[in-house]
């Protein structure tokens, strides 16, 4: 069999969805709504955006910030993508939406043994102690408060031009 091109993995519901696996488990028995678990994913992936943090699962990239724009869809549907084979589960709370474990979604997991796995793993859990005692609106302001500096280090570099 042919080697299977990462690209067709990338930015997938897939990839997204079983990242999100990882983090609901890494929160288990809490459970999380939407806006949260686009928050942890990116930080799970930029995890050096934060001071003191792990490096980071993807390299950094320029005004990477953007991508929690574009992130919430398709973590929605990598959500309901893990719901449809029941590795998690949608609860309806007074509140609102949020997402939780299944009793399937630990053993799944267990199945994944690639480095990169393990690297998910680990800064899944240091997401999940770093911010556990982090209300959403401190973690929003949080992350609002660092959106500007976030893959601005490359706009910071001089223009080759500007050195002639």
């Amino acid at each position: 069999m042919g080697e299977v091109s990462s690209s067709i993995l990338f930015n997938t519901p897939l990839e997204t969805g079983l990242r999100s696996l990882v983090i609901l488990e890494k929160i288990a028995p809490n459970t999380s709504d939407l806006q949260r678990l686009v928050y942890f994913d990116y930080l799970v992936v930029h995890s050096a955006d934060i001071d003191g943090g792990p490096a980071s699962l993807h390299a950094p990239v320029p005004h990477r910030s953007g991508e929690i724009i574009v992130r919430r869809k398709l973590v929605e549907r990598g959500l309901n993508l893990m719901i449809s084979r029941e590795l998690a589960k949608r609860h309806f709370l007074n509140s609102g939406i949020a997402y939780g474990v299944t009793e399937l979604t630990s053993p799944f997991l267990s199945h994944f043994q690639a480095q990169y796995f393990e690297s998910l793993r680990s800064r899944a859990a240091w997401i999940a102690n770093k911010f556990q005692n982090t209300s959403d609106d401190q973690l929003k302001s949080f992350v609002d408060g660092n959106l500007d500096k976030w893959g601005t280090e490359f706009s910071k570099q001089k223009n080759p031009g500007d050195l002639l």
